[in-house]
């Protein structure tokens, strides 16, 4: 266990770890939690919620816990690949 003054002290320890595949915060300030939201580096973060998945969300993490998203509308083009066709004026 890591003891902290606040919230914002949290974020380094959270951040130092070596994986990032999701974090949860709680809160009753939303305010507060977009913030802190945007300064954990997690592929997911859950504010009042547990870490979960759900088919129609993106799920990924970052650094060791991997590249890229499953599940979702980012995570089917994780599974395809774009083919460009350019075709010129008919001569």
């Amino acid at each position: 266990m890591t003891r902290v003054a606040d919230a914002d002290e949290a974020i380094a320890p959270a951040n130092r770890t070596e994986y990032g595949l999701g974090a949860a915060l709680w809160t009753s300030d939303l305010d507060r939690a977009r913030r802190l939201t945007c300064l954990l580096d997690a592929g997911a973060v859950f504010v009042n919620g547990m870490v979960a998945s759900d088919p129609r969300l993106p799920f990924g993490g970052i650094k060791r816990s991997g590249y890229g998203r499953e599940l979702g509308g980012e995570g089917i083009r994780e599974f395809v690949n774009t083919k460009t066709v350019w075709i010129g004026p008919a001569v």
